[in-house]
């Protein structure tokens, strides 16, 4: 039997924290990692993690530290995006395989320095974690999909709204390039294609006013167009004050999948298939029940929490088996290419034409 993976989490934010319980879920029930270490600027924050949790491993105050360590075989990145780079650079050249929660590096720039770095020397070294593409709910609706449930597929539709403004402090490159980017890469991985236009429109309207982050917009529109007529629409808000919405709406010739909807069911997940008007019933229909983890936690980690844990489970795997990662640095930059060519062609109310009164 193959040793357990010792993993190494780096951040022990309110995101870190979720990926080191799940380390630590994954050791108990799997025996295929254990936690080895935890690295945070604030070591005292990782040291009331590790109290509560009762796991008794290094706590390093720097990813340097860790990298130097010699303690874990491969690490999870979680530190603020503007530290990506840097932390995944220092760990892949210590030898280690790296997840790193979104984005790659927040800008376009400096993502696509740091894939061509990364193709230079560690090509096979960094997944990036689009936790979307291990969603259960989001996998049977690619079943349906490719299993041509609804015939040719000519527009999708992707929401996501949170119910408060991002928190004090919180660093965003900008709504588009911080929370659109799952929606994007959802998009691409729906239909294996990369667009070749995009526009984007944005507004400032409520949760800016709430927080000491700032950000271009609260609540913005990504529009996308693909050969073949095929067209995608990206919702993303800070303003959804009801409660966390994630939808997605997949339309075909022949009828359309509805992927969650809004009823303030968090740990419910509905994903229909509806054939032409007039059928008499749902081609699909499959409810997902999503974890209660019994605690206050992150709105978005009562979505996706069994997704997050799924993605862990295969990095995990990948690494002790050498093999390559489902979602990699490219699969980053090509989501940011997207959002940034939209945000090349962003209007807001000052670009808007005034409309004249009669």
């Amino acid at each position: 039997m193959r040793e357990p993976l010792k993993v190494g989490v780096a951040g022990i934010g309110r995101m870190g924290a979720i990926h080191a319980r799940h380390v630590l879920e994954l050791a108990r029930e799997t025996g295929a990692c254990q936690l080895a270490a935890l690295a945070d600027a604030e070591e005292e924050r990782a040291r009331r993690f590790a109290a509560e949790t009762g796991c008794r491993v290094p706590i390093f105050s720097s990813v340097d530290e860790l990298a130097d360590s010699g303690v874990c075989d491969a690490a999870v990145v979680v530190t603020p995006t503007s530290c990506h780079r840097e932390h995944a650079a220092r760990l892949a050249a210590s030898g280690r395989r790296v997840l790193i929660e979104k984005p790659l590096t927040g800008s376009l720039e400096a993502d696509r320095e740091f894939s061509a770095e990364l193709d230079r020397n560690h090509p096979h070294a960094v997944m990036l974690a689009f936790q979307r593409r291990f969603d259960a709910p989001l996998q049977y609706a690619k079943e349906l999909l490719t299993g041509g449930a609804i015939g040719r597929v000519f527009k999708i539709y992707s929401s996501l709204e949170d119910s408060n403004p991002a928190p004090d402090g919180y660093q965003s490159g900008g709504i588009l390039p911080d929370m659109s980017v799952h929606n994007v890469d959802e998009i691409l991985w729906l239909t294996g294609q990369m667009p070749r236009a995009a526009l984007a429109i944005g507004s400032r309207l409520y949760s800016h006013r709430l927080t000491t982050c700032r950000e271009d917009f609260d609540d913005a529109l990504l529009y996308l167009w693909f050969s073949g007529e095929l067209t995608a629409q990206v919702q993303v808000s800070r303003n959804h004050v009801s409660g966390y919405r994630v939808e997605t709406v997949i339309f075909g010739e022949e009828g359309q999948i509805h992927v969650g909807r809004f009823e303030q069911k968090p740990l419910e997940v509905l994903v229909e298939a509806y054939g032409r008007r007039g059928a008499s019933a749902p081609l699909a229909r499959r409810v997902f029940a999503m974890r209660d983890y019994g605690r206050p936690l992150p709105e978005f980690v009562d979505r996706f929490g069994p997704a997050y844990k799924n993605e862990l489970a295969v990095f995990v795997d990948c690494c002790r088996g050498g093999a390559p990662f489902p979602t990699s640095h490219r699969d980053g930059l090509r989501a940011q290419q997207v959002i940034a060519a939209g945000m090349r062609a962003v209007a807001g109310l000052e670009q808007a034409a005034a409309i004249e009164p009669d």
